[in-house]
Parts: C-alpha cells; sequence; structure tokens
C-alpha cells in the first residue's frame, strides 16, 4: 500500500451484535480513537455454515444461540447498512473497511468501490475467494495468522495471476490467538 505511516485500523468485527445504532457508535469511538480506518466483517450465515453447525465450547459459556448458524445469521452485517455505515464514516473523519468471508458479500463489497478488500487469514486458502479479490486489481490487506509461508506464497501467486500487482498487496502479520503469546509473536 506504500503509505507514508502506519495505518490504525479498529476492528470492529461483528461487535455490532446486530445492531445498526452499536455499529455507528462503534465508528464514532473509532474516529475519537484517531483510527485511520473501521473495519466491519460482511458475510451471510447461510454461505459458511449449516444450519446444523454446532457451537464450540467456548461460544456456549457466552451466547444463547443455538448453533453456529442462528449466531452468524444474529451477527451479519446487514447489506442495506453498509451505505449509511460509510456515510456515518464520511462525516466521523475514519474510512470503513469490511472483510467479506463469501463470494456473494466479495462482489457486493466491489460495488461498494472502497478501493481496499481486506482477506482475512482464514481464506488465504480459499483459491476461488482469492482469484476474485485479484480480478479486481485493487489494493488488497492479506492476513496472515494460521498461515505456513508456503500458503502465503500461493495465496500472493493466486492474486497476482489474476492481475493484481505485487506492489497492492500488503501482508498483515497476525497471530490468530487472543491475547497472543510473546513467545508466538514472531517480530
Amino acid at each position: 500500500m506504500s503509505e507514508e505511516k502506519t495505518l490504525i485500523i479498529a476492528e470492529a468485527g461483528v461487535n455490532h451484535n446486530g445492531s445498526l445504532t452499536i455499529a455507528k457508535d462503534l465508528i464514532r469511538t473509532a474516529s475519537r480513537c484517531g483510527a485511520d480506518y473501521i473495519k466491519f466483517q460482511t458475510f451471510k450465515a447461510d454461505n459458511l455454515v449449516s444450519q446444523e453447525a454446532k457451537l464450540a465450547d467456548y461460544q456456549k459459556i457466552s451466547v444463547s444461540d443455538k448453533s453456529q448458524h442462528e449466531m452468524l445469521s444474529r451477527l451479519e452485517l446487514k447489506y442495506e447498512w453498509h451505505s449509511e455505515l460509510i456515510e456515518t464514516a464520511k462525516l466521523e473523519g475514519i474510512k470503513f473497511l469490511t472483510t467479506s468471508f463469501d463470494i456473494e458479500s466479495t462482489k457486493f463489497i466491489k460495488e461498494l468501490n472502497l478501493g481496499l478488500f481486506k482477506i482475512p487469514s482464514g481464506e488465504i486458502t480459499n483459491l476461488p475467494y482469492l482469484k476474485l479479490i485479484g480480478s479486481y486489481k485493487q489494493k488488497i490487506i492479506l492476513s496472515t495468522g494460521m498461515s505456513t509461508l508456503d500458503e502465503i506464497e500461493e495465496a500472493i501467486s493466486v492474486i497476482e495471476n489474476e492481475g493484481t500487482g505485487r506492489s497492492k498487496i500488503t501482508l498483515l502479520h497476525c497471530t490468530s490467538e487472543y491475547p497472543a503469546p510473546f513467545n508466538e509473536i514472531n517480530l
């Protein structure tokens, strides 16, 4: 991305809990804290999990949902909210960003003309997903948590083969354990 400074991306994720009001509050808070971007997650539960997918043990402790599908459906960032959230971000002086997790949502995000795609580490081996984003020839932040160097190299190759130049790809080093133990940070 060749930015002059380190970008601060506030991770809103699904912490809006299915509420447009909370999503707007997250934008305002991130802006007040000086973040450059606020990042949400855009997906359709039907495209990610079956109706029968069970909750993980740690999720059973914190949610009352009966299944992964029920929980993810509740946490979807509604397509119709995006334009309002983008406008709120503009008014607050922060850039809006969202990560897609499925092909349908990726195509939807493309229509928003954000100019930047954030690929989550869990999709680094999803070749159809990578090919689609690579075909858009826009800037990309590629998360590498849980990935091997071979997987990272292959993802970059797939994206480049679809027309997005390496200069448009920024690798995001991350660990996928929260909080990350210092001995696993690899810095």
